[in-house]
């Protein structure tokens, strides 16, 4: 049987009586980060998808290609 992890709330650190910064458990602003770059992926690609598909013949693309 699995335990559930207790959940940490975030502390809120004050500077001059105005919130200034915040302290997460390392697993939570991990997963904020995943979902951050998920998101951008998503525009990203919704993004890419508004404009045209352009297509090229094989041998072009091949020709760019650096020779290793």
């Amino acid at each position: 049987m699995k335990t559930r992890k207790k959940k940490i709330t975030p502390e809120i650190v004050f500077r001059q009586g105005r919130p200034a910064a915040v302290i997460l458990d390392i697993e939570e602003y991990r997963e904020l980060l995943e979902r951050l770059e998920d998101a951008e992926d998503l525009k990203m690609l919704a993004a890419m998808r508004k404009k045209p598909l352009k297509f090229r013949k094989l041998a072009d693309f091949l020709k760019e290609l650096p020779s290793v």
